[in-house]
């Protein structure tokens, strides 16, 4: 399974599509990562210094998220891109989405319309993700 969903990450550099095709597979990598939980995968995709930024506020690090993951108290079990839109500048991406996401965070089910940005970063070869932050949308 992890190494289906690297393949995707790595499919379009290996293929020779454009950096924006690439980060439109890296999106697909992460989002199926994020609902098989695959922390291991995701280890491998979130930069070190990430940044996330929930809709909620609340704002975690790689290590944070991880844990929460692999835990089971945020699960997501769909996230559906809507639209992507990205742009490439030298080493680093900002891709732009609408997204469906549906889950549970602690306790609270959630099933959101979401508007958000992803900051990514191409080190050695490959793009991480080193920041997301979404909007919930009415």
């Amino acid at each position: 399974m992890r190494t289906t969903i690297l393949l995707l990450v790595l499919s379009a550099a290996i293929s020779g599509a454009g950096p924006e095709d690439e980060i439109v597979s890296a999106e697909k990598g992460w989002a199926a990562a994020v609902v098989k939980r695959d922390a291991a995968a995701l280890a491998k995709i979130y930069h070190d210094q990430l940044i996330y930024a929930h809709s909620t506020g609340v704002i975690e690090t790689k290590g944070d998220y991880l844990a929460k993951l692999r835990k089971g108290t945020q699960r997501y079990d769909a996230i559906e891109h809507q639209k992507i839109t990205v742009r490439v500048h030298g080493s680093a991406a900002v891709a732009h989405l609408m997204v469906h996401m549906k889950g549970q965070s602690g306790t609270r089910p959630f099933d959101d319309k979401l508007m958000a940005m992803h900051l990514w970063i191409k080190q050695d070869g490959r793009w991480q993700l080193a920041a997301h932050q979404t909007t919930k949308l009415p």
